[in-house]
């Protein structure tokens, strides 16, 4: 035997052992798109021993439940490769349409059909899995299935059976007959923002009818808790009233007069309608239900208000001339302010509407809802009002000090000379004014001190409110830790109370995160509705993100939560055209950002340095770039407009750059950082519109139309800049179809509608608020009501206050500074307020506890906290998706493990290509977690449900190895070798073990032949 044939005989004794080792197989040849009935279903299959091939059928439910169900089973002798011709007979339920017989199925989001090769499976023995092939079925919905046609009449017990489980699953559908249009408070700034809310009709066929045949002859009744601050500036208020498609008020109609009185007004057939107003006035500072019940033509009006024990209960009936039709689907409702009229200026409470009935109640016998009770609102003003007259006493007795000090010196006065020197020391030295209890002593000192520096012109309660909020910023920013919180927040208390806005809203921060303090939801929500019907606007965007989401034991309530941010998103448009220092464009940075970063400079940075220079030397993105920061304050640059004008004149004058051009000219049109010149502005504008800079057009066109009244060349010039896709134009055409501006044309609302829509498409801040203000009513005719999408899109507008960018900048500064907890606490600030990135930044200082600033356990809190917030944004950072994955499984001292939801962040993640999460979801496998089906289908692995563990995990490594990110690849490729590795050990053991053995029976007889074949290999010469 020479080395030739000896190489050829261990090869091929490898190649029998390979092909005898793998020889279990199963394949589904022809397998279906869908659940069918009678599909014939061809199953190739072999084996290497005696063993069993299954058919089994895998369906996952919306629920999260996943069914298997045994289809067919049968034996495998070992032998060549067969195929099985088999009835595939899917369950009833699966792929027909229920009919009684047919049960009826939960909705059903997968169907796979799994075929697999068993042994041990005819006895008592474990089964082990040698082979399988899978392939999915997509379902069909419950009216996309065929009717089943029954060979055999149902028998008389099983129709019966089926009768009568029909009328058991009956009941009654859930009817808003006590319709609660407001469960909670709102604070009302007595603006034209306000709650709008709309009824459908009942589903019962009965309700419905009689609530129809009421229309011309009401029976119900309104309730309103109210508390009024201020008395109504205008000649009416909104408290509540009924808006038809008409855009007329109609039944019932509550508004408030500026004499106190309240003004009810019901509308009859005919288009008639009739006003009243009550003799009784609705009082200052005080908690009043108002109740108007509707009894066809008698309207009775009464109220019960409450001030401390004490109850005043007014009511009187009118008779109306007519009878009130009130159809409440018709048209929406409004709580407070609305399009037309401004709202009450206070605090509302729940507002029910009895649909169908009155109930009986007395009005002596009045209960306070649990949220005014729990809240007591009149608690803390009646605390602020004695604290604000003691330091009306103090100042009134500092200025007097500060007169007689002032006299002393012009004038002597020997009489008071001679009590000072005979007064006995036992004597109290201290006025009446001048004792201070020890918790108000700074409050005292800093109105001493404002009294005694700037006189009577600027010592009052506001300014000592102010300076207190200061001293406790002051206090907070030389803190390095929470524990200077709990001796500061008094401070902040007594500024709040002192009409200090921004303080009640830190207080708020504070109380809700429990940073220093004892969490205190409850007051926390108080001094945020306190700060917001003030018109404070950071504290209107934080009521507007709690009942957005139903954060913190609030109830979700969309269109309470449009009320507030309606209000912001409109300051931020005034805002935005009335800059002040005190506002920064607002820029989401993530502290996970190293590029971002980066990017931050200020007036001494090199980068900004760099930037100045090439601008100066004719870079005119450069010129640009600067001139932006300065005036919008970008990138960690202060604003400064009238030095940012003059990088736009230099680009625009010597650069000849269109985009300064057209921003010198803006500047020049409106007199922002310049003296107003038009003429000017009109040049660099047209010389920006003749090399094709689309804002210049819409520029020109607004020029027009708001000096020369020219609307035909304005709209000419708007319909180009549209066609061009700029956002201005879309929104001005919008505006000139509403108001009938259009030349020749009639007012069109519809299709300002869709000029308002493609303008928030394109990123405009007005058009988005005019799209929401449409969507949170409907637009008959054109357009539903649409309030989930009205709150995102009013949300967005309000986000881009200048006054959160302000927080968010100081946030930032100081975190690049290093001072970790004056960072976090203004991250808070704006985290609270619904804000996402400010959410991961506080959660991501929160998880780095540099120099540990944070105790252990609010560190843990505080990750969960704002984490899981910033995952309730529309689009969240891959990065909180991996941590709260982590969190849940972690789980803590008062948590347990979550694996299933574990999951579900990781797929999150995944899906968005982020290779940790693939990863991630490789590491829960191979700790042998089963991945749920519904996690595999949003991954589009759900073919692998049941596959071998080896594959799955060779799946979810090759995909996060080859994502995008270069820092991945390492890490993955070594999961995936070190899954290779244990699968071929796994699969290849025995037959290496086998060979080995054999290799070393064989070895000295193989080493003898060898030997042998040499020896006559150097013999043959001779």
């Amino acid at each position: 035997m020479d080395l030739h044939t000896l190489h050829r005989s261990i090869c091929l004794f490898g190649l029998v052992v390979q092909i005898v080792w793998t020889l279990d197989q199963v394949t589904l040849l022809n397998p279906p798109e869908e659940p069918v009935p009678d599909h014939l279903l061809d199953v190739l299959y072999s084996c290497n021993g005696p063993a069993a091939v299954q058919l089994d059928c895998v369906v996952s439910f919306e629920t999260g439940i996943t069914s298997t169900t045994l289809l067919r089973r049968w034996s495998c002798v070992p032998g060549h490769l067969k195929v099985k011709t088999l009835a595939l007979n899917l369950p009833d339920w699966l792929v027909y349409r229920a009919d009684g017989i047919v049960p009826d199925s939960r909705r059903v989001l997968s169907c796979v059909l799994l075929a697999s090769v068993r042994y041990g499976g005819f006895d008592d023995t474990e089964e082990s899995l040698a082979a399988q092939d899978a392939a999915t079925l997509q379902p069909k919905g419950f009216f996309g299935r065929p009717m089943k046609r029954h060979q055999l009449c149902v028998p008389w017990s099983t129709e019966m059976l089926r009768i009568t489980q029909l009328f058991s699953k009956k009941q009654c559908p859930m009817e808003r007959e006590t319709v609660h249009l407001l469960s909670s408070m709102y604070g009302s700034t007595g603006e034209t923002f306000g709650i709008t809310k709309t009824l459908e009709p009942y589903g019962a066929e009965v309700l419905e009818y009689l609530r129809v045949e009421a229309i011309s002859s009401p029976w119900c009744m309104f309730s309103v808790w109210i508390f009024v601050t201020r008395h109504c500036q205008d000649d009416l208020c909104g408290l509540l009233y009924h808006v038809d498609s008409h855009n007329n008020y109609v039944t019932p109609t509550l508004f408030l007069k500026k004499s106190g009185q309240l003004h009810v007004q019901m509308d009859g057939e005919s288009h008639g309608s009739s006003a009243f107003a009550p003799a009784f006035k609705v009082p200052l500072s005080e908690w009043c239900q108002i109740s108007v019940a509707l009894r066809a033509t008698m309207v009775t009006v009464s109220m019960v208000c409450l001030n401390k024990e004490q109850r005043t209960v007014y009511s009187i009936v009118h008779m109306l001339a007519h009878i009130a039709v009130l159809d409440d689907t018709e048209g929406y409702f409004g709580i407070g302010g609305g399009k037309y009229i401004r709202g009450v200026a206070g605090f509302f409470g729940p507002v029910i509407y009895y649909r169908n009935r009155i109930p009986p109640h007395s009005m002596a016998e009045v209960v306070v809802p649990d949220v005014i009770r729990t809240l007591n609102l009149t608690g803390w003003l009646e605390s602020c009002q004695e604290f604000r007259l003691e330091m009306d006493v103090k100042i009134s007795g500092y200025l007097l000090e500060a007169q007689q000090e002032t006299e002393s010196e012009t004038c002597f006065d020997g009489f008071h000379e001679r009590m000072v020197k005979c007064r006995q020391p036992s004597e109290s030295q201290c006025e009446l004014w001048e004792t201070t209890v020890p918790r108000r002593r700074q409050a005292a000192k800093l109105a001493r001190f404002l009294v005694f520096k700037h006189g009577k012109r600027r010592a009052s309660l506001p300014a000592v409110g102010r300076a207190l909020y200061s001293l406790s910023l002051h206090k907070l920013s030389r803190a390095s830790n929470a524990g200077a919180v709990s001796r500061i927040l008094p401070l902040l208390l007594q500024a709040g109370c002192l009409a200090d806005n921004q303080a009640l809203h830190m207080s708020s921060v504070l109380y809700t995160a429990g940073l220093g303090v004892e969490e205190q939801p409850n007051k926390a929500w108080l001094l945020a509705l306190l700060a917001a019907q003030k018109d404070q606007r950071l504290a209107l965007l934080r009521l507007g993100h709690l009942h957005h989401l139903g954060v913190d034991g609030l109830p979700t309530d969309p269109d309470l939560a449009y009320a507030y941010y309606a209000n912001i998103a409109q300051q931020t448009t005034l805002d935005r055209h009335n800059p002040v220092p005190e506002q920064i464009f607002v820029e989401a940075v993530y502290l996970n950002d190293d590029e971002a970063l980066n990017l931050q400079t200020n007036e001494d940075h090199h980068l900004f340095q760099w930037l100045t220079l090439q601008a100066r030397r004719g870079a005119a993105e450069a010129e640009g770039a600067v001139a932006r920061m300065l005036f919008w304050g970008q990138q960690g640059v202060s604003p400064d407009i009238q030095k940012a004008v003059r990088h736009y004149e230099r680009g625009a004058v010597q650069w000849k750059d269109p985009a300064s051009m057209y921003d010198y000219g803006i500047v020049l049109l409106q007199g922002l950082g310049v003296e107003k010149d038009i003429p000017k502005a009109l040049t660099f504008l047209k010389k920006a519109m003749d090399q094709d800079f689309v804002p210049a057009i819409n520029a020109l066109a607004w020029y027009y139309e708001q000096f020369e009244h020219d609307y035909m060349r304005a709209v000419q010039l708007w319909q180009q800049a549209d066609l061009l896709q700029s956002p201005d134009a879309a929104f001005n055409l919008g505006v000139v179809y509403s108001q009938g501006l259009y030349p020749g044309k009639a007012a069109d609302q519809c299709m300002a509608y869709r000029y308002y829509l493609k303008s928030a498409e394109r990123g405009h801040i007005r058009g988005a608020i005019h799209l929401a203000s449409i969507w949170t009513t409907g637009l008959p005719g054109c357009v539903h009501r649409r309030p989930s999408d009205a709150l995102l899109w009013v949300k967005w507008a309000a986000e881009h206050n200048g006054y959160l960018g302000s927080v968010l900048r100081k946030a930032l500064d100081l975190y690049l500074k290093g001072d970790m907890f004056s960072s976090l606490l203004y991250y808070m600030v704006a985290a609270e307020s619904g804000y996402s990135p400010a959410q991961f930044n506080a959660a991501y200082l929160c998880e780095q506890n540099t120099l540990h600033f944070l105790d252990p356990s609010f560190a843990s809190n505080c990750m969960w906290r704002y984490y899981n917030l910033t995952l309730q944004s529309q689009n969240p950072d891959t990065y909180a998706l991996i941590r709260m994955g982590d969190l849940l499984y972690e789980g803590g001292s008062d948590r347990q493990k979550e694996l299933f939801s574990t999951a579900a962040m990781y797929t999150r993640a995944a899906v968005r290509n982020n290779p940790q999460g693939w990863y991630n979801l490789g590491l829960l496998a191979e700790e042998g977690y089963r991945l749920p089906l519904s996690v595999l289908i949003d991954l589009g692995l759900s073919e692998l449900y049941l596959a071998d563990n080896s594959l799955l995990l060779s799946t979810l490594y090759k995909r996060c190895r080859d994502s995008e990110d270069t820092d991945s690849y390492l890490p993955c490729s070594l999961a995936l070798f070190n899954v290779d590795l244990q699968l071929f050990k796994r699969d290849y053991g025995a037959a290496i073990k086998f060979s080995t053995a054999v290799g070393v029976v064989a070895a000295p007889t193989i080493v003898l032949i060898i030997i042998g074949v040499l020896r006559r290999h150097f013999r043959s010469p001779n």
